[in-house]
């Protein structure tokens, strides 16, 4: 059977009818977004896997020491200031102030520089940064030095990387972990906690707003800048089916739609309640995101 535009979106609304959510039966909190990923979250560790859902997952709970901004540009993001030696050959990092894990331990040069290490391990740009450094050092709790044996010109843009794999920042303890073993807990610096015992995979993923994270004060720029959180909670929502996806949206019971197919896209740009935005500057075809037109986050 083949639908129209016009009977799909009939066939969307009429779904609802029978399509209950229970965060909003239960009169939900205002400030809580409701996001249908683009696929289920069933790995954790950014670092085991090169999956996109992980490394989305992995920038709502980590931090990375650069990021790229919306021309690509690596800017910092947990450091600081940053100084290179005239011979290429010695990178000093410092990072901001007010850095803390989501167990409350301050970040420090020792946790950057294992993490470094873990994501080496398993990045190919990482792998071959890892050939021309001789020494990684802290040089006091929040400063560190890398010493390379050769220059190696990408050295900012390989620890900016903004995708799989990204080099997320974790606390020593476990950056340890076997780079081919996943770690267990998920305790970053990121701009939200993961709760644990929410977490329902093929279901549901939920994180919490860290209340201690400190934000960058320039503005946003894709991964750079000051990552403000407006909200107290998200929950990432796997839904089964466009039909269900689409209604869901339509009538309010989610805020946010991923990655819908394009099919689907002419019906939902029609209704005047939902805004249509590229959410990937790479300018892949198929990356819309929807939302409400009048939320704002």
């Amino acid at each position: 059977m083949t639908w129209t535009r016009r009977e799909f979106g009939i066939a969307a609304a009429a779904t609802l009818a029978d399509y209950a959510f229970n965060a909003r039966a239960k009169g939900a909190d205002a400030k809580t977004l409701r996001f249908i990923a683009q696929s289920d979250l069933t790995i954790l560790d950014p670092i085991w896997t090169t999956a996109y859902i992980t490394r989305n997952h992995g920038y709502m709970v980590f931090d990375t020491l650069f990021a790229l901004d919306s021309s690509f540009k690596p800017r910092p993001q947990m450091v600081s200031t940053y100084e290179i030696s005239s011979d290429r050959l010695r990178y000093s990092f410092t990072l901001r102030n007010g850095l803390k894990f989501h167990d409350g331990a301050p970040v420090g040069a020792i946790d950057c520089i294992a993490s470094l290490r873990r994501w080496m391990a398993r990045d190919a740009l990482g792998q071959s940064l890892s050939i021309a450094v001789d020494t990684m050092k802290p040089e006091d709790r929040a400063s560190f030095t890398i010493r390379l044996k050769e220059p190696f010109p990408l050295l900012i843009d390989a620890i900016a990387k903004a995708s799989s794999l990204a080099p997320f920042i974790m606390p020593e303890r476990l950056a340890k972990t076997d780079p081919f073993q996943q770690i267990t807990e998920m305790v970053g610096s990121g701009p939200f906690k993961f709760v644990a015992n929410k977490f329902e995979p093929g279901s549901k993923v939920v994180y919490v707003k860290n209340a201690d994270y400190v934000p960058r004060d320039e503005p946003p720029s894709w991964a750079s800048g000051g990552k403000v959180v407006k909200v107290d909670r998200v929950e990432w929502l796997n839904l089964t089916d466009a039909t269900t996806k689409a209604a869901a949206l339509a009538s309010g019971e989610v805020d946010w739609w991923e990655n819908p197919p394009s099919d689907v896209v002419p019906v939902l740009a029609a209704n005047t309640d939902i805004a249509v935005a590229k959410s990937d500057p790479l300018g892949q075809p198929d990356d819309a995101a929807f939302q409400p037109a009048q939320s704002a986050l």
